[in-house]
């Protein structure tokens, strides 16, 4: 009995030492991937904090992960240090397993999140960093409401050739009127990820802000697809309804001017020369007059039967009813919002088969970031370049699309 009790306390011993050793060989792994040196996170680091917050490590060891940079965050006085770190949270975020969300989620939760309550300086490069905390806080929100991931959704769809529709081309009248503004409030953190003054000449910014970049378009393809549902079903909804829907497709106008404002900026960046940035179109102002008009005659919740006549009633009037002036010039409108929003995946399709990114008959292959071997990695200083991604085919040396 005493041989099993010293057994049990000498295997205690060393587990105690096992822990400790681990959480010192990750504090350490922290350290250097944030340190003060200006340029971005070297890729081995990164690597290990992957496989250190991996489904295959313990949860106490992600936790610590999770703690060891949001502490570190709080107590630095350093806009460089806070950029690492920032930016090793976020390629976690994407490229890491689900667990570390899962776990940076759960801190959130507690009140701990990504605070930068040390920064009192109000330069251009601090002022930047605090608007990449606010899109990163807004990106776990996002998942929150969504309950999946935007980018891994579309990514995993697109790369095993399934349908180019995410899931918000699928959702409920509910859930679209729930979820749609909150893709469009990550969609304006996003935007407002743009750096001023000197913030946005210093290559780790602009590194940062190309992992900003490569979900905008993720972000809006998924706000496309809710906005056709809701076109699907706006003449059949509620008042109530109809009027929320009116206003995201309201903001959703505004947001293509915005972003494609953001993506002139970015174009003007040396990082981004040679990236191809899809073509924003914005919807008819027009077609806002029949929604307007719908509105004011929508019945109110509750009013099945008076619903549904008027939903046939508009029905009728857009597609079945004698070619008026008005009628033809309500469809033709209607087929036009149409034509902004479904044709935008097979536009960007068509762009990825130009760019021999898939060939006919075969599955469209996708750029999934950073999951190429190490030797094909385009690097920067010894740095992986968020920019320089590797094609699965040969393709023109300038048509690296954002994807």
């Amino acid at each position: 009995m005493g041989t099993l009790n010293t057994l049990r306390k000498a295997y205690g011993v060393l587990k105690d030492k096992t822990k400790i050793g681990l959480a010192k060989f990750n504090n350490i792994t922290i350290i250097k991937a944030t340190n003060h040196i200006e340029s971005p996170p070297k890729e081995r680091h990164v690597r290990k904090i992957f496989a250190a917050t991996s489904v295959s490590r313990p949860q106490t060891d992600i936790a610590y992960c999770v703690q060891a940079l949001a502490k570190r965050l709080s107590k630095t006085r350093s806009w460089i240090v806070a950029t690492k770190i920032l930016i090793v949270i976020h390629r976690t975020l994407r490229e890491g397993d689900p667990t570390f969300r899962d776990e940076l989620l759960n801190y959130a939760h507690r009140g701990n999140f990504l605070q930068i309550s040390n920064f009192k300086d109000d330069s251009s490069h601090f002022v930047w960093v605090k608007t990449y905390v606010i899109f990163l806080e807004e990106r776990l929100d996002c998942f929150r409401v969504l309950q999946y991931d935007i980018e891994a959704e579309r990514l995993t769809k697109l790369a095993s050739g399934g349908s180019s529709k995410g899931q918000s081309r699928r959702k409920s009248t509910e859930e679209l009127i729930e979820q749609l503004p909150a893709l469009q409030q990550l969609l304006s953190r996003l935007i407002g990820c743009q750096p001023e003054g000197a913030a946005s000449d210093i290559y780790l910014i602009q590194y940062a802000l190309a992992l900003v970049l490569k979900e905008s378009f993720k972000i809006y393809c998924a706000i496309n697809d809710g906005i056709m549902n809701l076109i699907d079903v706006f003449f059949r909804m509620s008042q109530d309804d109809a009027i929320k829907a009116l206003e995201i497709y309201k903001r959703a106008g505004q947001q293509v001017e915005e972003l494609a404002e953001f993506y002139e900026y970015c174009k003007g960046l040396e990082l981004a020369k040679n990236f191809q940035f899809p073509t924003l179109r914005q919807p008819p102002p027009s077609f806002l007059a029949t929604m307007e008009e719908y509105v004011k005659e929508a019945p109110q919740s509750g009013t099945n039967l008076a619903s549904h006549n008027l939903s046939e009633q508009w029905d009728l009037a857009l597609f079945t009813a004698p070619s008026t002036n008005t009628t033809h010039a309500v469809e033709s409108e209607l087929l036009l919002v149409y034509s902004v929003y479904e044709d935008e995946a097979i536009r960007r399709q068509k762009q990825l088969t130009n760019a021999r990114y898939g060939y006919e008959g075969q599955p469209m292959m996708m750029i999934v970031p950073y999951r190429y071997p190490q030797q094909l990695q385009v690097q920067h200083m010894g740095h992986f370049s968020p920019f320089g991604e590797p094609p699965l085919f040969s393709i023109p040396p300038n048509s690296i699309l954002l994807q």
